[in-house]
């Protein structure tokens, strides 16, 4: 399999720019940069090159030098992307002894084809990740322009990032420091400007759910906040509190120096740690390390204290990063003689980044650290804050932060490590025209290899040679541009007639029901209820422009059965079953069904599928009869669940977080519509963020009571405010009830 790393240490960047299309009417945004090609030749050996990607609308293309320098060169690789492509972001991976952040493209309707991008940054991922999300709604918005564009589109195929080129002459074997020589660009330019504002809804400063915890703030000092937790849930043993920070730079930086093990960095900014060894990562978003602690932040009768922890994180859709940190065990550092093992305590980050106003450059972010601390000792010092408890390791701990802004603050550079360069440029400036895309790149973004190409993709280039020297990978950030797709306004929705307002409503039937039994109060466990929408938070009628957020009203559809099943893989088109709900003489009746169909990995797999029924038909001109109707690309970009842990460890609230989620861009998603019924297969295995998270869900589900929302997401003024589709609550889940789901040959 191929992979692009993004970033150079020797390398200038340029971004692509945005403009308007004056035949279209929509917006058409470009975006490159310079990146690595890396991948496996046909003899099995690495290799690796300087690539520079130009995304334009929905077309991309790879060439060996940057075409706005060198007009008229041709593309080695080229096609389009497609509606069904989807992004998997898999973490940061090894490679020899760098660290890069890999994302993965498919096309969810043929997973064989499929590529990997890495990127040098976890910024540079999110950035990439954004790019081809655009280039997908540019190819969805010339679908919805009619049947001729739907019919060329089905004609092109999209360019392929997998499998080698027939020709090898020459490779990289083994992924070193990589230093580009000859011919090019000889330094990186780092510029910064904000980017054109979002408008994906993440700007608000809280979670889409209402949260449980009421934070007290207990002191400030040296930059920050000290907060505690005061509400009525804590045990008695430990309490939670939080040190809460501003620091003057993007989210992926201060993610990054968190994150790092180098001993000299971490020395600048951590008085707690001497020492950490990445002991051993797994699946892109989880690792394990070992360090010691300084010594003067424990007793003379242990004066040598080591610890292993495990670190999960994973970046939400908005941006904001998310680290837990957990004691942990590992076989390759058991205890050692002198050292006593210290229990680490179990701590959260979150990094999320702040709205700056348009006249400043300077990125900020709001840092948060939270940990469980014993409530004898934090009562003591909060009491008195002469206390030992100064000098201990929690104390340390939660002035982190602290330390982090100081470093950050002393070093100009990291400001703006991540900031992006936007550059608006005409069509001439572009080394390919919208026509040249048009004629030229009818192949898929998986299958493309250019005819007129006279030298594999795995060859080094001649003015472009690789040396390989030290072991350690270095790939600084790259440069490009994202602008906003304007899309085409809809018809106005009235919540009121979203069902239609013509047909008398009919009483559903209370005889519906799944395998998993209906709770008749909080009390009842391994049981599902269908709360109001008074715990979440929908975008209002003014969202567009103010951000403002309502309390939701109560669902649209009714809950009237959930099936917990298990499975031995995951099963699509649940809905066709002859023991499910839709094919019941009860449920053959009803108007509508929307069926929620959560696919979750485990051993074994389960399936918790949820019925929602309407009491009247859907209104043709709604916007519900729009996602119900529409194509699967329309339906990714809107359908959203927001999910919220209402009672539960605190640490798997901070996995699950409160932020609402498009579901169609996180996962698989798959939709089937038929007779009555619209069904969406929800394949949580299918990102490695989700697995890890449901991992943690799964390991607690017997004391978690969860509420989940549906929604379809308003992106128009005229489909605002939004409204809640349907809820559910599973209230302390027994995966042993699950009920294994019968199969026909």
């Amino acid at each position: 399999m191929d992979a692009v790393a993004t970033g150079s240490e020797l390398n200038k960047s340029r971004s692509g720019g945005s403009e308007r299309s004056d035949d279209s009417g929509g917006g058409i945004f470009e975006s490159s940069g310079w990146v690595y090609h890396l991948g496996v030749n046909s003899i099995g050996h690495e290799y690796c090159h300087l690539r520079f990607l130009f995304i334009r609308g929905k077309y991309i293309a790879m060439y060996k030098r940057d075409p706005h320098e060198s007009p008229g060169i041709k593309p080695i690789r080229r096609g389009v992307v497609g509606p069904t492509l989807m992004v998997e972001e898999l973490g940061r991976r090894k490679v020899n002894n760098g660290d890069l952040y890999v994302l993965r493209f498919y096309n969810r309707l043929d997973e064989t084809k499929k590529g990997d991008i890495a990127c040098a940054t976890a910024g540079e991922a999110r950035g990439w990740m954004e790019a081809f999300d655009q280039a997908k709604q540019q190819a969805e918005h010339e679908l919805s322009r009619g049947v001729s564009a739907r019919d060329k589109l089905n004609m092109e195929t999209e360019i392929n990032l997998e499998g080698h080129r027939p020709r090898v002459r020459r490779y990289a074997h083994g992924l070193k420091k990589l230093i580009r020589i000859g011919q090019g660009p000889e330094k990186l330019l780092r510029q910064s400007s904000k980017l054109s504002a979002r408008t994906d809804g993440f700007e608000g400063d809280v979670g889409d759910a209402v949260e449980a915890h009421q934070w007290k703030c207990v002191l400030t000092l040296a930059g920050i906040r000290i907060f505690e937790d005061v509400s009525d849930n804590k045990n008695g043993k430990t309490v939670l509190a939080k040190s809460v920070g501003v620091i003057d730079a993007t989210a992926d930086t201060v993610f990054e120096v968190i994150l790092s093990t180098e001993q000299q960095k971490r020395y600048e900014w951590d008085t707690l740690i001497c020492d950490l060894e990445l002991i051993d990562s797994y699946d892109g978003h989880y690792d394990v390390v070992y360090g010691t602690y300084d010594s003067k932040y424990l007793s003379r009768w242990h004066s040598k204290q080591d610890f292993v922890f495990s670190r999960q994180w994973f970046r939400g859709q908005d941006g904001t990063y998310t680290i837990l940190q957990c004691p942990a065990v590992h076989k390759k550092k058991p205890q050692i003689p002198g050292f006593r093992r210290a229990k680490v305590n179990p701590s959260s980050w979150e990094i999320r980044n702040l709205n700056t106003s348009m006249a400043s450059n300077s990125p900020r972010c709001l840092v948060t650290h939270t940990l469980e601390i014993d409530s004898s000792s934090w009562c003591r010092w909060k009491n008195n804050q002469n206390s030992k408890f100064q000098r201990s390791i929690p104390h340390a701990l939660l002035f982190q932060v602290a330390g982090l802004k100081e470093y950050i603050a002393a070093n100009p550079a990291l400001h703006h490590e991540n900031a992006t360069t936007v550059v608006h440029s005409k069509i001439s400036d572009a080394s390919i025209s919208s026509a040249e895309c048009e004629d030229e790149m009818q192949d898929e973004f998986y299958d493309a290899i250019t005819a007129d190409s006279s030298t594999s993709d795995e060859e080094s280039d001649d003015d472009q040679k690789l040396v390989l020297q030290e072991p350690r990978v270095k790939l600084k950030n790259i440069s490009w541009a994202i602008a906003s797709l304007a899309l085409k306004r809809t018809a106005a929705p009235d919540l009121s007639e979203e069902l239609d307002p013509d047909v008398t409503p009919i009483t559903i039937p209370s005889n519906l029901h799944g395998s998993l039994w209906k709770g008749k109060d909080d009390n009842d466990t391994n049981c599902w209820a269908s709360p109001t929408g008074k715990g979440f938070m929908i975008r209002g009628k003014n969202y567009l422009k103010d951000s403002s957020k309502v309390v939701g009203g109560d669902p649209l559809l009714n809950l009237v059965g959930v099936d917990w099943l298990t499975v031995d893989k995951s099963v699509d088109r649940i809905a066709l079953h002859p023991k499910c709900l839709v094919q019941s003489e009860a449920g053959k009746k009803l108007p509508f069904i929307l069926v929620i169909n959560l696919q979750v990995p485990a051993k074994p797999n389960y399936s918790l599928v949820l019925y929602y029924a309407a009491d009247r038909p859907i209104n043709k001109n709604s916007l519900l009869a729009k996602f119900v109707g529409g194509s699967d690309a329309f339906r990714d970009s809107r359908f959203k669940l927001i999910p919220s842990i209402v009672e539960g460890y605190w640490m798997v609230k901070r996995a699950v977080g409160t932020k609402a989620c498009l579901l169609g861009k996180a996962v698989t998603c798959k939709y089937f519509r038929q007779d009555n019924f619209l069904e969406i297969d929800v394949d949580i295995g299918s990102s490695s963020v989700a697995r890890s998270v449901i991992g943690l869900v799964l390991g607690y589900v017997t004391n978690l009571v969860v509420d989940l929302a549906i929604l379809i997401e308003a992106k128009e003024e005229s489909e605002l405010p939004e409204y809640i589709l349907g809820t559910v609550r599973l209230n302390r889940l027994k995966p042993e009830s699950a009920v294994p789901l019968e199969l026909s040959d």
